[in-house]
């Protein structure tokens, strides 16, 4: 008598199973869903444009589909990933990358960068000496990664965002930490896609990080917020002249 389809889809040979997903780690279901989710977004290992499947993703997380939507839903909110308009039925994308939203994204992180500089020049003398100190040997393995031949990126990437960092947590605001941790992550999607095509111009970054170490050293709030400004305006900039070139990911 052949077997019922049930026993036979559960007897079927090993090398035809999907491969086994790593289960996520304990705790609140949809912010670990959202976690992963975001990250695989911004590390560009779910490209722009590309569509978002519920029960794929359910399917890869080892999870039912009741927190990837919940996770879905805030990541729509955030803005890393956008429904179809006009569409029937809710079809999700991956947000692409455009030449409006980089400026309008690191121009907020700017901003609040700026404020974790003008209270970090504001620390006593001591606290400041020891920041400046963290500052400046991280600007130097930051300038060694840009000098690496062959470049690699993601340590680059990794030492900027160690540089700035380290100033957004001097500052110590919980608000502020916060807002930084919601946003960065969105600018972070830019940079790693682009950071290929933008080594050339590593010596201006180096020396507007001094600006702002300097600032810091020297006490001076207002010169400390606009340097960080200043900085994240030029990458702005430069992030624009790159997606001219090479076009706005995931919008075609």
């Amino acid at each position: 008598m052949p077997p019922r389809k049930s026993s036979s889809r559960n007897s079927r040979p090993a090398s035809r199973r999907a491969p086994a997903r790593p289960a996520l780690a304990h705790g609140s279901r949809p912010e670990q869903v959202y976690t992963r989710l975001r990250d695989l977004i911004v590390q560009g290992l779910v490209a722009p444009g590309s569509r978002i499947v519920e029960t794929e993703i359910a399917a890869r997380l080892g999870v039912s589909r009741t927190p990837v939507r919940e996770a879905l839903q805030r990541l729509q909110q955030e803005g890393y990933v956008m429904g179809a308009p006009g569409a029937q039925q809710s079809r999700l994308t991956v947000a692409p990358l455009t030449r409006d939203d980089v400026h309008e994204l690191l121009d907020i992180v700017g901003s609040l960068e700026g404020l974790g500089a003008r209270r970090a020049a504001e620390l006593g003398p001591d606290a400041r000496r020891n920041l400046v100190k963290d500052l400046r040997a991280l600007n130097a393995e930051f300038l060694k990664a840009g000098k690496a031949n062959p470049v690699d990126h993601s340590r680059l990437y990794d030492a900027d965002e160690r540089f700035h960092r380290c100033v957004v947590q001097a500052g110590e605001g919980p608000r502020l930490i916060a807002l930084h941790d919601a946003v960065k992550p969105q600018a972070e999607r830019y940079i790693r896609m682009y950071i290929s095509m933008l080594t050339g111009d590593i010596r201006s970054s180096v020396e507007e990080h001094d600006a702002i170490t300097d600032a810091i050293d020297e006490g001076r709030p207002d010169a400390a917020q606009q340097a960080v400004e200043t900085n994240w305006r030029h990458a702005a900039d430069r992030l624009a002249r790159v997606i001219e070139v090479v076009g706005e990911r995931g919008s075609w």
